[in-house]
């Protein structure tokens, strides 16, 4: 289990780098971890942090988790923004879920946020997926 050290900076610049840099390696449980940790340490966590760990998560078809810390972002009232969705729904497309990522598209729609290209491409997949398994 990773530990964060009391002299550790576990502020939003260089916490969101490392859970990122985690992801990137597809290390989803070890930015999970970090994450966890930082949040107990600090009680609140920063949309970076959150969404890092979300993409993270995604990268590790951990969709489930992904999806739980959207649910929790938005639960603390952080705004539900382009780079969220963007990302849940990546981590649908990942995990094989295209119903719920075409859901996370209709709530993008529901809040006024325009899908940006990242938005665009998993849903395309999720509704080429869609159409290749059927409804």
């Amino acid at each position: 289990m990773l530990e964060v050290r009391p002299g550790f900076r576990h502020g939003g610049s260089s916490l969101e780098a490392t859970i990122k840099s985690c992801g990137r390696i597809k290390q989803w449980n070890a930015a999970l971890q970090l994450f966890l940790e930082a949040s107990r340490l600090r009680s609140t966590a920063t949309p970076g942090q959150y969404l890092a760990t979300v993409g993270a998560c995604g990268k590790g078809r951990q969709w489930q988790r992904a999806l739980a810390l959207l649910a929790e972002m938005w639960e603390a009232k952080l705004e539900p923004n382009v780079v969220g969705y963007s990302a849940g729904i990546s981590a649908c497309e990942k995990g094989e879920q295209w119903q719920r990522a075409l859901t996370l598209l209709a709530e993008m729609r529901v809040e006024k946020l325009e899908p940006d290209s990242a938005t665009m491409l998993g849903s395309a997949r999720a509704r080429k997926a869609r159409s290749v398994s059927g409804p």
